[in-house]
């Protein structure tokens, strides 16, 4: 079994669900964090909860807001701790355009 991120019906990312679900709760931790809206929706196509729709706009902030939150900090820990999820959501945010 699988995820899709999609924009429009295109596929931008098809990881594992265990790995999708991972960067999903990151997801909502760095909403939190930088208090965006990260525009990925659950269960948009088709009621299936494995594919999700990504409103490339509201990405577009979220990516761009999390790159400027994680130069920002010199903290070494939070660096660490996010280094991996800011890669996938900006290699994310560039296949989305």
């Amino acid at each position: 079994m699988s995820m899709y991120f999609c924009i429009d019906g295109e596929t931008l990312w098809n990881p594992s669900n265990g790995a999708g679900r991972l960067f999903l709760r990151q997801v909502e931790v760095f909403e939190a964090e930088l208090n965006l809206p990260s525009g990925i929706g659950q269960g948009k196509y088709w009621g299936d909860p494995d594919t999700l729709e990504v409103v490339p706009a509201v990405y577009a902030d979220f990516a761009r807001s999390l790159v400027a939150w994680y130069c920002r900090t010199g903290h070494s820990v939070i660096l660490a701790l996010s280094e991996g999820f800011v890669a996938t959501a900006v290699a994310l945010a560039r296949r989305a355009g």
